[in-house]
């Protein structure tokens, strides 16, 4: 049986760690290998580091800091921010990167979830998805960190990615980012039962029976956060504990 992973979220700008609400209003936490290696020994599965300026200024996430943190620390990555090629892709993963997340790139030039995807397997290929609540009900997908409306039906572009080869979906609520007031539970089941793709589901956490919620009634395969690993009690550790009194299979430290 496939294991449930408890994901945190560190989001980058330069060598610092900052969170976000409704991704805007950022603050400064330190130092990410401080940062990581604090995840590290609380056994985490999996750890997603995104660059949160590297779209904006047209980069791709700073390799040292990637190579210094991966040096540190030796839980599978996840890194995304600004990644528009397959070269690009190829560097960070040969400096410690195990997973890439693309967003605004894969949907400004869908044919570059193929190229990662033929080029270094499909579960090297996550696509990220911003996603805001409209005034008027529906779901749209965002691009340039949630500034920029895509034109886009969530569960329509998830569809979308799992044919062109993506082999895992960040799903991120722009809404619940930040919140810790449970994630949308709506999102999450609409996109899940639209693939067969891992989901991640990410935006709002902030005790642990939200991540028990968004797998069980979600249907998402992994619950990531931020906020409630960085501003509560709540460690990843405590989370999987839940997880696994609740029936779903997790990984445990012993």
């Amino acid at each position: 049986m496939l294991k449930t992973r408890v994901m945190p979220v560190v989001l980058l700008t330069g060598y610092n760690v900052v969170k976000s609400v409704n991704f805007g209003v950022f603050r400064t936490l330190g130092n990410p290998i401080t940062v990581c290696r604090i995840y590290e020994s609380r056994g985490v599965d999996e750890l997603i580091l995104l660059d949160i300026r590297a779209t904006p200024e047209a980069r791709v996430p700073q390799v040292d800091i990637i190579r210094d943190i991966s040096g540190e620390c030796f839980m599978p990555l996840t890194v995304g921010g600004g990644i528009k090629t397959v070269e690009q892709a190829r560097l960070l993963l040969r400096n410690g990167a195990d997973k890439i997340a693309i967003n605004t790139s894969a949907v400004e030039s869908p044919e570059l979830i193929t190229a990662i995807s033929k080029e270094f397997g499909a579960q090297c290929c996550v696509i990220s998805i911003d996603v805001k609540l409209e005034a008027d009900g529906r779901y749209q997908v965002y691009t340039h960190g949630g500034k920029t409306p895509a034109g886009l039906d969530p569960v329509a572009w998830a569809k979308e990615v799992e044919k062109l080869g993506a082999g895992e979906i960040l799903l991120n609520s722009i809404d619940r980012d930040g919140t810790m007031t449970g994630y949308d539970l709506n999102l999450i089941s609409q996109v899940s039962a639209a693939v067969k793709l891992p989901v991640v589901a990410v935006g709002g956490a902030g005790t642990p029976n939200d991540c028990v919620t968004a797998i069980r009634d979600g249907g998402a395969t992994a619950a990531a956060a931020a906020s409630m690993f960085h501003f509560t009690s709540h460690t990843p550790k405590i989370v999987k504990e839940h997880l696994s009194e609740a029936g779903i299979a997790v990984r445990l430290e012993h």
